[in-house]
């Protein structure tokens, strides 16, 4: 198969074209319709035992007690489940920065370092160069699988599928039109939100959400899980979603010495911002879904005059693609992470960083909360999941023109519906196998097999 044909290397647009029409006459685009599980599939509670291996033992049951409680959540946190059922599907050989968890939940919205508020992708702890095709049927299935959970109809969890796939190819070939610094500069903003939303309530909906992700500072959750003890600030126990280690000082050395690595990854401007600070406490924090069990922690730095900064430092191993493509980063998995982060988003984190630990694991580091704000898809009507579905489509063509080739990835999709249609089939089957491997889940916990506890 053709691989990527990178922009600047002196190729022409023509070129490109053809190395994408090429690419669809060997892997056709109805080849991606539909899906079955492959003969011997693994058992996806053992796959997802075996991802576990390194995580907190103690922090187990809570992930699985989460994963639990819908398919969707399930779907959330089961990365690695899809990962090893999408490497044998059919590819066209075009790669891009990839995602790896593109559900729809790993979209939203948060700030600049401008104090901006974009919509785009927020998750890349599986970031890795992969097929485009993965992270278009991630979302795709994950769209299907939340139009089931609020009770949308069959027609209607297919219409907002299509439209996602729709949006996406769609604005890759409006992306492919665009020069590259254009297709670089490009955000979706408050502005450009806006302008899609054109009823009263819509905007009312949408200035409420604006306002929200606002108020959703570091600030903010410092008035929550911060008190003043001794004459500083100092983070408050909730156990045992977040644990405070600030009294021990042997670790405390150690997160000054991890943080300290961290601070050399830095842009010489944002390192003289954080020099401004010192660590005053760290703890042991759980986070999300599928992230429960990694080694999670806050850093709570503070001025001389006690104001707060809130780092969260998050553990990062291996990308599922990495296993899924026979394929291996030799490098720091946080910095993985954090490239692809940089790559992908429109704008990102002023204190996005890396290091490596004595122990040897990897971490990046980024703001705790900074205006950062998902949908909640439960609460979600069928019309407004297809809406968000065929946004989240806009910001994937948008993530996967910046660092693939859009020309070549367009005349592949051509323009006609083909592969939107196809993409449909294979939602529905794999959300079909999503509830099948969610009551997989539910039924090990109820025997016994494996501990869940609520947190």
């Amino acid at each position: 198969m053709a691989l990527m044909t990178a922009e600047g290397t002196g190729t022409t647009r023509a070129e490109r074209t053809a190395v994408g029409r090429a690419a669809r006459a060997q892997v056709p685009r109805g080849s991606h319709a539909g899906w079955a599980p492959a003969p011997g599939r693994p058992d996806p509670v053992d796959l997802l035992e075996a991802d576990s291996g390194d995580r907190l033992q103690s922090l187990l049951p809570i992930r699985r007690w989460r994963m639990a409680q819908s398919p969707f959540a399930f779907l959330r946190g089961s990365a690695v489940v899809m990962a090893r059922d999408l490497a044998p599907t059919p590819r066209s050989g075009l790669l891009v920065q990839a995602c790896g968890d593109a559900h729809l939940s790993n979209f939203g919205m948060y700030g600049t370092p401008e104090r901006d508020l974009v919509f785009d992708l927020n998750d890349f702890d599986e970031s890795f160069p992969g097929p485009w095709e993965w992270d278009v049927k991630r979302l795709a299935a994950s769209i299907t699988v939340a139009g089931r959970e609020i009770g949308a109809g069959q027609a209607e969890q297919r219409g907002a599928t299509v439209r996602a796939v729709a949006a996406y190819r769609s604005m890759l070939r409006q992306y492919a039109a665009m020069s590259p610094l254009e297709v670089w500069y490009s955000r979706i903003d408050e502005a450009t939100l806006s302008s899609l939303v054109r009823s009263r309530k819509g905007q009312a909906a949408l200035r409420k959400g604006t306002d929200k992700a606002r108020r959703r500072t570091g600030d903010q959750i410092a008035g929550k899980i911060v008190e003043l003890r001794d004459g500083w600030p100092r983070i408050v126990a909730q156990p045992p979603l977040i644990v405070p280690v600030g009294d021990d000082p042997e670790v405390m050395a150690r997160v000054e010495e991890v943080l300290a690595q961290y601070r050399r990854t830095l842009l010489p401007d944002r390192r003289m911002l954080l020099e401004r600070y010192a660590v005053r406490d760290a703890a042991l924090k759980v986070v999300g879904v599928g992230s429960v069990g990694t080694r999670c922690w806050i850093a709570l730095l503070a001025t001389g005059d006690g104001e707060t900064l809130l780092l969260q430092v998050k553990e990062a191993g291996a990308s599922v693609l990495e296993a899924a493509q026979g394929r291996r980063n030799r490098g720091n998995a946080g910095r993985r992470v954090v490239d692809g982060q940089r790559m992908t988003q429109g704008a990102s984190d002023a204190f996005l960083g890396w290091m490596r630990a004595d122990d040897g694991r990897d971490y990046y580091v980024r703001q705790l909360r900074d205006m950062k704000l998902s949908a909640e898809i439960a609460l979600m009507g069928p019309q407004d999941l297809e809406r968000y579905a065929g946004l989240c489509g806009w910001v994937l063509a948008r993530a996967h023109a910046r660092t693939g080739d859009p020309v070549a990835i367009s005349a592949y999709l051509g323009t006609g519906d083909r592969f939107d249609r196809a993409q449909a089939d294979f939602a529905r089957d794999y959300a079909d196998q999503t509830e099948r491997d969610h009551q997989a889940l539910c039924s090990a916990i109820a025997q016994g097999r494996i501990e869940a506890a609520e947190g």
